[in-house]
């Protein structure tokens, strides 16, 4: 691994609270760094600046007295001595020059005097004065009794440099105190800002599969994290909830399941124990019939199944319900039960043939098995809703029960059992058929006939679909769950192209 992987490595491997500490100090040293750099630079630039002003200010005045022929000795210098003052003739010689300035030797040579005519500062080394510290010099040019002269005015860089020094000298002790201090505050800060987030991870740890009824630990502060916390509790709330109907739908679906076999083994074990007494066309009849409930149960399962894993599309197409109400009402078996259709005409929704076939044939199945004379069906459109009504004059569902009986393996009563033909999965099967289409189905109080008169009792539902929308192509998913419900094993095993049994 190159360097710069085993680095990306060794930082990957650092906690989350090291890591946001290390990035924190990292960036507030760089603009530590950046900032002092100005700070030094500009403090620099205003002290220099402010010694050539006293240079320039000193030559100025000197110059003035030159012009006006008045020369004291010795020159007249400012800020305690601090500047030395020099007037040099054209030929090099001093004329004059402040106390404590050399009266034969000038601060420039003759070359650097003609470069330094311009009156701009420029650095002069100290030791030409006997100083330590550079100097800045300023040179301005005058004339003395008719003559040119240069007027050299040299201010000491001595408290320049003593304060940059200090101040430099401050910046390189102070800047890593002040580091070492922010790490240390932005450490205890990070880590109490992520307590919570080990408290949940603990809380996590200890949660298991059979103590999944607990919850992560709130943090008391309404922050990100406690909405993070409060995500995850509703989280575990619908995981407990899924899990526990995943339980019940297992137990549920077992006992379905090994009710029509118990049965089977009960009469064939009977029938081959007293072989010569048995009557064989009956008790292959019968063990047909709970294979068929079988078959009809383990179909019903593998339905749900496929809606559980959401594997249908919504926006496959455009359905034409009222002809396929008229289809699915067409072949069911009545048994003598009258059966009533009465449809708008040209409503159309959008969505799953196959599926919404098996919601009218689920709900007619149901009605057709509870009915005591007569079913009516009705679709009508209203305020842009698709309205599909299945209603029976049977012995009619509770209020209290209305929502239960959407449940999984729900049966309220003895009229709803197993010899009825049912399996408890319809209503259920209907129902999330019928969310998946982003529609509503309810149970309701019983209605006016056709007639006008008002029934007792029965049962009606009703199921509310969006109205119709432009088709696409469904995706593979629906795709196959279309092939599950409209490819039958046989019509007289599963009843017709949707894959229920006839009642019997």
């Amino acid at each position: 691994m190159t360097p710069p992987g085993r680095l990306r490595a060794a930082w990957r491997r650092r906690s989350l609270q090291a890591r946001l500490t290390i990035l924190a100090t990292l960036v507030v040293a760089a603009g530590l760094a950046a900032g002092s750099l100005l700070l030094v630079g500009s403090l620099q630039r205003s002290l220099v600046a402010a010694v050539d002003s006293t240079a320039r200010q000193q030559a100025q005045d000197v110059a003035a007295l030159a012009v006006s022929n008045r020369l004291p000795d010795p020159l007249p210098a400012a800020s305690g001595g601090s500047v030395v003052l020099q007037v040099v003739d054209a030929g090099g010689r001093v004329v004059a020059g402040s106390v404590g300035g050399d009266r034969v030797v000038p601060l420039l040579t003759r070359t650097q005097l003609l470069h330094a005519s311009d009156r701009r500062a420029r650095f002069l080394d100290g030791s030409r004065v006997g100083q330590e510290a550079p100097l800045r010099v300023v040179v301005w040019p005058a004339t003395y009794r008719g003559a040119p002269v240069r007027v050299l005015a040299a201010a000491s860089f001595a408290g320049v440099a003593s304060s940059l020094h200090v101040v430099e000298l401050a910046l390189v002790v102070g800047m890593p105190l002040l580091l070492l201090l922010l790490a240390a505050v932005a450490w205890v800060t990070i880590g109490w800002t992520l307590r919570p987030v080990g408290e949940l991870r603990r809380g996590a740890e200890e949660i298991t599969e059979a103590g999944a009824a607990r919850q992560l630990p709130l943090p008391s502060a309404h922050d990100e994290i406690f909405r993070l916390a409060d995500t995850l509790n509703r989280m575990l709330d619908r995981l407990q909830r899924a899990s526990s109907r995943q339980r019940t739908f297992v137990a549920d679906a077992a006992h379905e399941l090994r009710t029509p076999l118990a049965s089977m083994r009960a009469q064939l074990e009977v029938s081959l124990a007293h072989p010569g007494s048995a009557d064989w066309p009956r008790v292959v009849a019968a063990a047909l019939e709970d294979n068929l409930r079988l078959a009809r149960t383990v179909d019903d399962l593998l339905v749900l199944a496929r809606l559980d894993e959401r594997h249908i599309d919504a926006s496959a197409g455009t359905v034409d319900l009222d002809d396929l109400v008229r289809r699915v009402a067409g072949r069911v078996e009545r048994s003598g039960l009258e059966l009533q259709v009465r449809v708008a005409g040209g409503v159309s929704v959008a969505g799953d043939a196959a599926a919404l076939g098996r919601v009218v044939q689920n709900l007619l199945d149901n009605a057709l098995r509870h009915a005591s004379s007569r079913v009516e069906v009705s679709v009508e459109a209203t305020d842009g809703w698709v309205v599909l009504v299945v209603a029976d004059d049977g012995p009619g569902i509770p209020a209290a029960d209305r929502d239960r009986v959407f449940e999984r393996f729900t049966r309220l009563d003895d009229a709803r059992s197993h010899d009825s033909g049912g399996t408890g999965l319809g209503l259920a099967i209907v129902r999330e058929i019928v969310r998946a289409h982003h529609g509503e189905v309810t149970l309701e109080d019983a209605a006016s006939d056709s007639d006008g008169a008002t029934r007792s009792k029965g049962a009606r539902v009703v199921t509310r679909l969006p109205g119709g929308a432009s088709p696409r192509p469904p995706p593979h998913g629906a795709a196959l769950l279309r092939r599950h419900w409209a490819t039958p094993a046989a019509p007289d095993e599963v009843g017709g192209a949707y894959g229920l049994a006839p009642r019997r």
